[in-house]
């Protein structure tokens, strides 16, 4: 018996439109970017991006960029959960009278920023602008130097929102006699919490650390250098575990509990 090709051309579209498909414009969990990549990729490990802000819009929330190789990546905002991470090699940003980072995601977010060098040149304004309703940001191993605001600024107006900063290099940031004053790590959100963790804040104008009313500044294991170590605006409160942290100038700790 004869079928005649018309049939079988009727039955492969059929069984083509059967087949699950996945759209072209689909993000990927993770995403890899290189110093010689190019944001016209798809962002994997063998067509990598070449900038975190190409590679962010191609990546999922809860997902993670990581560094490929060395290179600078660029300036970049961050609206929902992601990892930005760079281990073991240069994840740099470099920037000219903008902020190096900018989150501005939802409280139940989580940001992470991992391995970078974040540099401002001395015409960036903040380094890690943290904004919006964001829930919780994490600066791991990092560099961030020569602002001319803040090294991070810490504003969400989520009550409860988190900045914790472990084994980081904050300095020379901030402009002298500034209105208002920046500097080092600045917490002036709604009711954050914020905690330095074996971190060096050191060389900034003004303040190493300077906490706003209804925040709360937690130090264990840290260096704060400046002509004022913590500058408590408006009834803002630092918490130290002693002996633990080195505070140099002005006021230091609301109150000090021992390091277990």
């Amino acid at each position: 018996m004869k079928i005649s090709k018309a049939w079988f051309g009727f039955l492969g579209l059929a069984l083509a439109l059967s087949l699950p498909m996945t759209p072209a414009h689909a993000q990927a969990t993770r995403t890899w970017v290189s110093g010689v990549g190019d944001d016209a990729n798809p962002c994997s490990r063998t067509a990598p991006c070449k900038t975190f802000a190409g590679a962010i819009s191609k990546t999922a929330a809860q997902g993670e960029i990581n560094v490929l190789d060395p290179g600078g990546f660029g300036a970049v905002t961050i609206t929902k959960s992601i990892t930005i991470s760079a281990i073991g090699v240069e994840g740099g940003v470099l920037v000219s009278g903008t902020p190096g980072i900018t989150v501005s995601a939802g409280p139940a977010d989580v940001v992470v920023l991992e391995g970078l060098d974040i540099e401002g040149l001395g015409t960036g304004t903040n380094g890690v602008n943290v904004t919006g309703t964001t829930g919780a940001v994490y600066v791991k191993n990092c560099k961030i130097h020569h602002f001319t605001q803040n090294g991070i600024n810490m504003a969400s107006t989520t009550s409860g929102a988190t900045l914790i900063v472990t084994s980081s290099h904050i300095f020379q940031n901030g402009t002298l006699n500034s209105a208002p004053l920046t500097g080092g790590v600045n917490i002036n959100g709604t009711n954050n919490g914020a905690n330095l963790l074996d971190t060096v804040v050191d060389n900034n104008q003004n303040f190493a650390a300077q906490v706003t009313s209804g925040n709360v500044l937690t130090l264990t294991r840290t260096t704060l250098f400046a002509g004022t170590g913590v500058s408590l605006s408006s009834l803002g409160t630092s918490i130290c575990f002693s002996p633990s942290n080195s505070i140099s100038g002005g006021t230091t700790c609301t109150s000090t509990n021992a390091l277990k």
